[in-house]
């Protein structure tokens, strides 16, 4: 049997100067697949995977948003 996951794309904003070091803080968070350092409207996008949507909101508020240098977060949720 398949476990589902939740996948979440969050955009972040940081800190000036803070993108690349906030990424690769990121990265090692448990939930978190992986985080990248962009050019745009945010500076860091980070994708997470978790059991249910309530896991996936501890995700972020709990490994990404008390990382520092991150300033705001918005959370996409994929819907396939």
């Amino acid at each position: 049997m398949e476990v589902v996951q939740v996948k979440a794309y969050v955009l972040i904003n940081a800190s000036p100067g803070r993108a690349i070091d906030v990424a690769e803080r990121i990265k090692g968070q448990e939930g978190v697949v992986g985080a990248d350092a962009i050019t745009g409207e945010y500076d860091v996008i980070a994708v997470c995977e978790a059991p249910d949507v309530n896991q996936v909101g501890r995700v972020i508020v709990e490994k990404i948003q008390k990382v520092e240098g991150v300033f705001k977060t918005i959370t996409c949720l994929v819907v396939k």
